[in-house]
């Protein structure tokens, strides 16, 4: 292993532990990454003794500072481009109530068995004696092999003690594309209550690193299975099941909405793009309907959806700000670009689309793209080929009409100069009349015309006019 200990800071590490006569090792991810050919700039160093004692050795000769907590019995510092933390070995005891440890010293078995999964349990000798020697009690390489995300001890009793490890556990399996241990799976369903004790901050964190993980239903899979979804994201839940009347059902909202969410995610990165994917049938239970004669529909369901958004972010603990906002517009148009690509796609349509989603329409083409899930090839070529006609449209009256962001060109104080007014009633009715005006087409999109258009409209509801402006 010495091999992949080429920065120097491992040889300094080394010297100092022999000096020292203490026992270093690194450990956790930064072993792991190693079996995964990836780089990891963040180092845990685990002492057998006191851990902030020997990095403050190790800080001194860097010359480098110190931050050092107390509280945690940890201290971490930076060393060019890595960030590495030193702690005491240690064992840990969990109260019923709380995922706070009760820690001790301990050995370096009794550290790697606190660890959450094996493969986070490899450690390397950084002793002069022992340089280089891989540690791995738990048969952590063979399940990176296998790719196999299991525990260390009892899984019944490490998720239980530390919830979060559950969530942790969905979360490396969709990162790396591994399979959860049958057994620990077994006591993720058992144990999924205990989420209750952990903070929606933590546990909305991780639902995040499941969403931008490559293929985020893996891990909603694994959820919606042990049954966290349902303590967690219950409104995702609702959407799960077929019902059927006169032999007619509709499609799972479930599982149509994690296609739509794989396929969003082929196309973007963006965290409240996949968010909106998530959410955008979201009020499917709540609108649905049976008609006779013509099957389930769900009427209004992007309308409810937009209005649940905000509660929905609220109860996740996600931010109530412009991201939110995104996403509730994304949510309320999403269905707009697919009729539009059914239909005939008329100017005034387009000037429509871009007035209302502006900077966003980008992200809503791609949610409605992934939003096509048939297995009908003919309709997935005709909804394609017709996506590609509304885009066209969509560049083309933006170059020539300048809708997007859309500023009206007359404003409400010229609006009441003009008519000699004051702020109130005739204001709001011409400044919509001048919008639906340009939005329809019946005027282009400048002021010269939009002013002549205002003169017009004022003498038609009996005002006069008082001052004509440039």
């Amino acid at each position: 292993m010495q091999q992949h200990l080429r920065h120097p800071v491992f040889s300094v590490i080394s010297r100092l532990a022999g000096e020292q006569n203490v026992q270093a090792y690194a450990i956790g991810g930064f072993v792991r990454d190693i079996f995964l050919n990836r780089q990891s700039k963040d180092i845990d160093i685990v002492v057998i003794g006191n851990g902030i004692s020997f990095a403050e050795v190790v800080a001194s000769t860097l010359k480098v500072k110190l931050a050092v907590y107390k509280n945690f019995g940890t201290a971490s510092l930076k060393y060019r481009d890595l960030e590495i933390e030193f702690v005491g070995a240690r064992k840990e005891s969990y109260r019923r109530d709380s995922r706070k440890p009760i820690v001790e010293n301990g050995t370096l078995e009794d550290d790697q068995k606190r660890r959450d999964f094996t493969l986070n349990a490899l450690a390397i000798s950084l002793y002069p004696d022992t340089y280089g020697e891989l540690l791995d009690p738990f048969n952590g390489i063979t399940d990176l092999e296998n790719k196999l995300i299991r525990t260390p001890l009892n899984p019944n009793e490490t998720f239980s003690d530390d919830p979060l490890r559950m969530m942790r556990a969905i979360r490396f399996a969709t990162q790396l594309n591994f399979r959860i241990d049958d057994i620990a799976v077994e006591a993720i369903k058992t144990t999924a209550d205990r989420i209750s004790i952990i903070s929606q901050e933590r546990i909305t964190d991780e639902l995040n690193k499941i969403i931008l993980s490559p293929v985020p239903s893996i891990g909603f899979n694994y959820l919606f299975d042990t049954g966290l979804l349902h303590k967690i994201f219950p409104q995702m839940t609702a959407l799960y099941g077929v019902d059927y009347v006169d032999g007619k059902g509709h499609k799972d909202n479930f599982y149509h909405t994690l296609q739509v969410l794989d396929n969003i995610c082929e196309t973007t990165d963006d965290l409240w793009l996949r968010w909106a994917a998530i959410l955008h049938d979201i009020a499917k239970p709540a609108t649905k309907r049976f008609e006779p004669g013509h099957g389930w529909t769900f009427h209004g369901h992007e309308d409810r959806g937009a209005r649940m958004v905000p509660k929905i972010f609220a109860q996740l603990k996600l931010p109530l700000n412009e991201k939110m906002k995104q996403v509730q517009k994304l949510v309320q148009l999403h269905l707009r670009p697919i009729v539009l690509s059914q239909s005939i796609v008329t100017d005034s349509a387009v000037r429509r689309l871009l007035f209302e989603a502006g900077d966003d329409i980008e992200g809503l083409m791609l949610l409605c793209k992934a939003d096509i899930t048939t297995k009908n090839e003919y309709k997935i070529k005709k909804y394609r080929n017709n996506f590609e006609l509304v885009q066209q449209k969509l560049k083309d009256v933006e170059e020539r009409d300048s809708i997007r962001n859309w500023q009206p060109p007359v404003t409400g104080n010229d609006i009441m100069t003009i008519f000699g007014i004051k702020e109130g009633r005739e204001v709001g009715i011409i400044k919509n009349q001048i919008r639906e005006a340009i939005l329809e087409g019946e005027i282009p999109n400048n002021r010269e015309a939009a002013l002549t258009f205002t003169i017009a409209k004022g003498l038609e509801i009996g005002l006069k006019v008082v001052t004509t402006p440039n």
